[in-house]
């Protein structure tokens, strides 16, 4: 038997074998299973398991943390075994009573823009090396300067770094039909509309190069280039009304008639009603996010520092992709990025802390690989195989990430792009920033790590210890 098959065989021993089973699915790291009854799972079992590196409750799903790539393996080897496989959206159906509603509303929220955040970073990217080879000084390597840059090069790069923010609307708006339930073809039209060129465009409008139509003689109308919560509500109020509609119209016209009000219903209120509603409201919060990031004396980054791993735990962290979304799509640049990269690190290096302290051989040989996944962006592994463990190192990351955030809003640090961190996030300011961004996580990690090695971490507590869970 080979050893990913051994595990695999394991793990469905420790959560109450097949029977126990009602869905099973994985996302880049972790295997997330949703059980009958919880009571059946042994958690101890299951996180002294070879490659596991913690688990936990969340979102109504046992969620056993494995890393990426090795979490693909074992959940093959899971289905080879012959348990019932379901996709990730189908698991999160399966578990989408559980928490609080407000638990539930950010879950949903998250569901909707996790699928587009690849365009977006992949976007950042392009930002990123945008602004590396524009540098006088990369030029200068060259024997340029700025006016030698072709203007179709320019053109090129804008291309790849406007396209998605300029129909970002028609993103939203599919994923949030897809989701929903609808035709996510529609989701793409209406997204579309909302972006029209026939509409004022919104950076015009914003600027005083052009005026919005006024309807009625107190509506504005304006294309919404770069807003998400129109086209986010006009993909769920769509969606139910087209899954409605369904249920009304004739099988015989419903090719016809179902499109055709869908569209025509949805594009009047989404112009006239929710587009104007809800672009008010995105601007408060907007507004309400940048009066926070612009706290003086670094206050801002000390906070989000501290608190960011805190609210990964939680599960409700996916209420920051539409805030980073509104900062590039708005300022070009997002300051979240460069503060939570930092409390991301300092979970890494108090984890690196336990590893190299440790000589316990398991616990080390979980450790040095969780805080290494930490240092490449992915904290969970750190977070609840080990941080939050033995709780100290944990805390101590905390304050690494505050002191690292801090000092990234004192120095007014901001990524071209986001979801990429740590030692990947680099790419993100590659713009003159890059030797600061290097100072304030090298900090986080050294008051983590620091911390940790002197205050947060004995191998006596090893002892009768048992992982944190959460939900």
């Amino acid at each position: 038997m080979s050893e990913n098959k051994k595990i695999a065989q394991e793990v469905i021993d420790a959560i109450g074998g097949k029977e126990n089973v009602s869905s099973i699915a994985h996302c880049a790291t972790r295997l997330r299973i949703v059980v009958h009854e919880k009571d059946k799972i042994d958690k101890d079992r299951v996180e002294n398991i070879d490659k596991v590196k913690g688990a936990f409750f969340n979102s109504g799903q046992y969620q056993i943390i494995f890393g990426t790539g090795t979490v693909n393996r074992i959940y093959e080897e899971v289905n080879a075994i012959g348990i019932d496989s379901a996709s990730v959206q189908e698991v999160k159906q399966a578990a989408k009573k559980d928490g609080s509603p407000f638990q539930r509303a950010i879950r949903t929220f998250g569901d909707v823009f996790v699928p587009i955040i690849p365009v977006l970073v992949a976007t950042g990217l392009f930002m990123g090396l945008r602004g590396l080879l524009t540098q006088d000084q990369i030029l200068s390597l060259f024997g340029l300067a700025p006016e030698d840059i072709s203007d179709n090069f320019l053109l090129y790069t804008e291309v790849l770094t406007d396209t998605a923010f300029a129909f970002l609307p028609a993103l939203v708006a599919w994923s949030s039909f897809k989701v929903f339930g609808g035709s996510p073809v529609l989701g793409i039209v209406l997204g579309l509309m909302l972006v029209n060129p026939a509409l004022p465009n919104a950076y015009a409008v914003a600027d005083g190069s052009a005026e919005a139509i006024t309807l009625f003689g107190f509506i504005p109308v304006v294309g919404y280039q770069g807003s998400v919560l129109p086209a986010f509500f006009i993909g769920l109020i769509g969606a139910k009304l087209e899954k409605s509609l369904r249920r009304r119209i004739p099988e015989a016209l419903d090719l016809i008639l179902t499109p055709f009000l869908t569209l025509t219903i949805m594009i009047t209120l989404g112009l006239f009603a929710i587009g104007p509603f809800f672009h008010s409201l995105e601007d408060l919060v907007l507004n309400g996010t940048l009066s926070v990031l612009d706290l003086p004396f670094g206050i801002a980054g000390l906070l989000i520092g501290l608190l960011n791993q805190l609210i990964v735990v939680t599960g409700v962290h996916h209420i920051f992709n539409f805030l980073e979304i509104q900062l590039l799509e708005n300022r070009g640049l997002n300051p979240f990025n460069a503060i939570i990269t930092c409390a991301m690190a300092a979970q890494g290096a108090a984890c690196l802390a336990v590893g190299l302290k440790t000589k316990d051989a398991k616990l080390k040989a979980l450790a040095l690989p969780s805080s290494l996944s930490a240092f490449l962006g992915i904290s969970e592994p750190a977070i609840f195989g080990v941080n939050l463990r033995y709780v100290k190192p944990f805390i101590m990351g905390l304050i690494g990430g505050g002191v690292g955030g801090f000092l990234a809003s004192l120095f007014d640090l901001a990524g071209t792009g986001m979801s990429v961190t740590v030692i990947p996030g680099t790419l993100l300011y590659l713009n003159s920033q890059l030797p600061l961004y290097i100072l304030v996580n090298v900090v986080a990690m050294a008051v983590a790590f620091s911390l940790t090695w002197l205050f947060g971490f004995k191998d006596k507590s090893l002892s009768g210890t048992t992982a944190t869970s959460c939900s």
